[in-house]
């Protein structure tokens, strides 16, 4: 029997429906994690509030057919011009989150980008998905890590390599800080009591096993203690990107070239001499960085000049398929949300994924049919 990859709960008809069930559902550590941005949070809330300033012009008195919502991104026609953007310690927030959503995106035919942070392997990710997820790159001090890291990648049929520009530092994040987050999470007595206060996260990790970084274990010493773990991770990873690297990596990988993280002119100038295929616009998420710009910004700005030498992407406070609408409005090619198919998997366990697809689909193609819009080229035209 065929299951219906088209499933929405109508209980949850929006993406605030979602984040709230999912702050019910899993423990206080983990949705703070997953809901919250570095500093002050301002970076973080300026990326969904500018986005959503972008005013589109609707027109009814034409003839239109049926919105188009295929978009063809690196040689493959995907189904929907929005992806799964790569998010760490998936299994954190719900038991085999990672899996649950490379299956959805595989059934909906959608880019899912694994993290190197996350909690399930690059062999397991490609096996779900037949080939098809990209992964993304953190930066390993040592280089053996990183070759083996991309050959497992390129072994694995992974079409696009992601690297990361933006973590020259671990984001500073207050509610992080004060609930001892790692892998596995501390045990205080306070997160002991929220995990107390949601017996259905705690059977199901119970069930599931532990969450680890899956994609790591490989290069891990066995039976780290927590201060051993973060000892680790510092040494394990060299954030800060330069061209001499981007180049070793260039040189490695034969396959498509993102670096995920730029916001000025002069990083993607580089990028673009450096030989890449394409970048994603992002902050992070605001997770990382503060005091900078909206992302909505620093597309509009780098847009005009390299559309026709990059493919431009973005990802950070995307939430919703309005908002989809709006940022292809602006000349990106391609979207990314993280937290909103997080919401969804955390709300609504393995049934989250197919949810969140539908959802977004349903609410893009809405938009569309409102603007008169028939391909996703048209959304260009609607800006008021």
């Amino acid at each position: 029997m065929k299951r219906n990859i088209d499933f929405m709960d109508s209980r949850y008809p929006s993406v605030p429906d979602l984040r709230k069930r999912a702050a019910a559902k899993i423990p206080k550590f983990a949705f703070e994690y997953l809901d919250g941005g570095c500093h002050d949070d301002v970076n973080l809330k300026k990326n969904t509030s500018r986005i959503r300033e972008i005013e589109l012009k609707p027109t009814y008195l034409v003839n239109t057919s049926q919105p188009e919502l295929k978009t063809k991104l690196f040689g493959h026609t995907y189904n929907a011009p929005f992806g799964i953007a790569p998010v760490g310690l998936q299994g954190l927030m719900w038991p085999k989150a990672s899996e649950i959503l490379a299956k959805a995106s595989f059934d909906h035919n959608l880019p899912f980008v694994l993290s190197t942070v996350s909690t399930a392997s690059i062999e397991k990710i490609s096996e779900i998905t037949e080939g098809r997820a990209w992964f993304q790159l953190y930066h390993p001090s040592e280089e053996r890590v990183t070759k083996d890291l991309i050959k497992r990648a390129e072994l694995a049929g992974c079409p696009v390599l992601v690297i990361l520009a933006d973590v020259p530092s671990f984001g500073f994040r207050p509610r992080d800080i004060r609930n001892g987050l790692s892998m596995p999470p501390k045990m205080t007595l306070t997160n002991i009591l929220n995990v107390f206060r949601r017996p259905h996260w705690a059977l199901t990790t119970l069930v599931n096993g532990q969450p680890n970084f899956e994609v790591l274990r490989p290069y891990m010493p066995k039976n780290l203690n927590l201060n051993q773990l973060a000892k680790f991770m510092d040494q394990t990873f060299s954030g800060r990107l330069n061209e001499e690297k981007i180049s070793k990596i260039r040189a490695l990988w034969k396959g498509k070239l993102v670096l995920k993280g730029v916001e000025s002119i002069q990083d993607i100038e580089k990028a673009s001499q450096l030989g890449l295929d394409g970048v994603i616009v992002s902050n992070h998420g605001g997770r990382q960085v503060d005091v900078g710009q909206a992302t909505i910004d620093s597309l509009r700005t780098v847009v005009p000049k390299y559309q026709d030498k990059l493919t431009i992407m973005m990802d950070s406070g995307i939430r919703g398929g309005a908002d989809v609408a709006r940022v292809l409005s602006q000349g990106a090619a391609f979207t990314f949300l993280g937290r909103t198919f997080m919401y969804g998997v955390s709300a609504l366990g393995r049934k989250g994924g197919n949810h969140t697809v539908t959802l977004l689909k349903k609410q893009l193609t809405q938009v569309m049919e409102q603007l008169s819009c028939e391909t996703i080229a048209d959304l260009r035209q609607k800006n008021v």
